[in-house]
């Protein structure tokens, strides 16, 4: 599933085309993914112009001057598309510009979604409105208060969007390895001192992976077609039964349906 880092990547990318630029049409060419696609959606963003490009979460946010905002999620398999020069079978969702170029949203797995929300009711959209704070410059000693009384595993916690939004299985076992922290640990176990090493290694991994284009698994591909790298840098995540760096052996166990990897050695 796409997270954060392939996000972000999405949206920069596709801000590359469509930012400043007025839909000249759009094209629904099925009428649902996940869910249903609004009815008026080609009517609120033909001829409007797009006025920013930004994430919250999962979510990629198209603004234009009408005041409505375009989310997308790209489910488990999605991925837009710059100026294909065919359609595919899975491009389920066309926007073309006035300079003429277009963007296809592709979901062969259909668990994607598309949403037109007024921008000024962003915050009080039901998905929206019982997110945690984003990853990026999140404060310790807020984020202990947040794990204060809870049992459940550190890990577990860290994939709740109500604490963290954004956060996804991958990078939170990339960020816990770097942090020294045992993924089995309980929440409220985890010391002041040790949520100080974990909130950074938290942005220097999302940091290091957006900067890598995202992680490149099954289907995920950024919008000029690029792979992301950041797969080749993983230092447990996938790694089961390779040798860690401090001479100990990557586990894998599961946790909440999840494989979680993580050296026994020096996570503790």
């Amino acid at each position: 599933m796409p997270e954060l880092p392939e996000v972000e990547t999405t949206v920069r990318g596709l801000a590359r085309v469509l930012d400043g630029r007025r839909i000249a049409s759009v094209e629904a060419r099925r009428p649902d993914l996940r869910r249903a696609m609004p009815v008026d959606l080609g009517q609120r963003l033909t001829g409007s112009r797009v006025t920013g490009l930004h994430r919250r979460a999962k979510y990629g946010l198209i603004d234009t001057d009408r005041g409505d905002t375009l989310v997308f999620h790209l489910g488990m398999s999605g991925h837009w598309r710059v100026d294909p020069g065919e359609l595919a079978k899975h491009d389920h969702f066309l926007i073309a510009t006035d300079e003429g170029r277009r963007v296809a949203l592709n979901d062969a797995r259909r668990f994607g979604s598309l949403d037109l929300v007024r921008t000024d009711e962003l915050a009080q959209w039901p998905p929206f409105k019982a997110l945690g704070p984003e990853p990026f410059g999140i404060d310790p000693r807020d984020l202990k208060r947040r794990l204060t009384g809870r049992s459940a595993a550190i890990k577990l916690l860290l994939l709740d969007q109500t604490i963290i939004a954004g956060l996804g299985n991958i990078y939170v076992c990339e960020a816990l390895y770097r942090a020294g922290i045992h993924p089995r640990r309980a929440g409220r176990s985890v010391s002041l001192e040790r949520l100080r090493r974990l909130v950074p290694a938290i942005e220097a991994v999302l940091d290091e992976a957006i900067a890598a284009g995202g992680s490149t698994l099954r289907d995920f591909a950024s919008p000029d077609g690029e792979l992301g790298y950041f797969s080749k840098t993983f230092q447990v995540y996938d790694r089961e039964g390779k040798a860690c760096a401090c001479g100990g052996t990557v586990k894998r166990i599961v946790q909440g349906g999840r494989s979680t990897f993580h050296c026994p050695r020096c996570q503790r």
